[in-house]
């Protein structure tokens, strides 16, 4: 059995998909962006920015399946350009605990949706 999560405190989907779903213990994000979701603006001032709200997008996005972090066994990270994984990387560490993080994949493609810099999907386990 599969539950759509779904949360106004994260960017609505931009296509036939949902923000997450939960199959057993098993929750499988969509990828975020940096989407303000008050606002429905790109947030790309600068990489660091960009990163902050993609990952505060998939912190509410866990926690609409009552999950954080801590949850998180795998991770995808998409960029434009992988000059900026320094800088990517230092913001995503800080949502996670060295000793636990989760796996992780980081892959460089020549397009995201909406042109941004940076997009990051998750699986999470209860």
């Amino acid at each position: 059995m599969k539950k759509i999560i779904i949360t106004s405190k994260a960017p609505s989907p931009i296509g036939p998909y949902s923000q997450a779903v939960l199959s057993g213990n098993t929750l499988y994000t969509s990828g975020q962006i940096a989407i303000n979701p008050l606002t429905g603006e790109l947030v790309l001032e600068n990489i660091k920015a960009e990163t902050t709200q993609v990952m505060e997008n998939m912190k509410e996005v866990l926690a609409a399946a009552k999950m954080t972090f801590d949850n998180v066994i795998k991770t995808s990270i998409f960029v434009s350009d992988m000059h900026d994984f320094k800088e990517i990387n230092a913001v995503y560490g800080t949502y996670f605990k060295e000793e636990t993080a989760p796996a992780r994949e980081t892959v460089e493609v020549s397009n995201l949706p909406k042109f941004v810099n940076v997009e990051i999907s998750m699986i999470a386990t209860k």
